[in-house]
């Protein structure tokens, strides 16, 4: 028995100038998916250096963007993707939220990957608690917060002897 999954595919809903960042993203995330997982992880780690963390919002963006211009990461199997996509154009724009691959806590057995920006998984119709991450890629060890007071506190504690 199929069921039948309704996809919102709609690539000129994003403008033209957004939309070649995200086919861009969207191309490398595929040839990335096919990868061996620790190549992936690898490549993520490298590229996270100097992003400073995605708020909610900046995620929900770009997983919309990417689900409206592809339609192989619009469904429920392209999670890879998709959330390789997602984080790839957030970290375009100089973010980057946590990549997660983990599987479900409940049989039967399903693996997935998401982003969570913020401690929330962005996108996702489950709870947050529905997944159980086995690894995950969040910012790098020393990234900027996405809060102005924390950046402040840095810097003084850098200028200080």
């Amino acid at each position: 028995m199929t069921s039948s999954e309704a996809i919102s595919h709609d690539p000129r809903s994003v403008p033209l100038r957004r939309r070649i960042p995200v086919r861009l993203a969207v191309g490398a995330a595929r040839f990335l998916a096919h990868q061996r997982p620790r190549r992936i992880r690898a490549v993520l780690e490298w590229l996270r250096r100097g992003a400073r963390p995605a708020t909610r919002d900046q995620a929900q963006a770009a997983r919309d963007d990417v689900v409206a211009v592809s339609l192989a990461c619009g469904g429920a199997e392209g999670c890879l993707p998709r959330s390789l996509a997602t984080i790839l154009l957030c970290r375009l724009h100089g973010r980057w939220p946590t990549w997660c691959v983990g599987a479900r806590r409940l049989p039967p057995f399903g693996a997935h990957a998401w982003v969570e920006a913020e401690g929330v998984p962005v996108g996702e119709n489950h709870p947050p608690d529905y997944f159980r991450p086995l690894f995950t890629v969040p910012c790098a060890p020393g990234s900027f917060s996405h809060e102005p007071a924390a950046h402040e506190a840095e810097v003084r504690e850098a200028r200080s002897p």
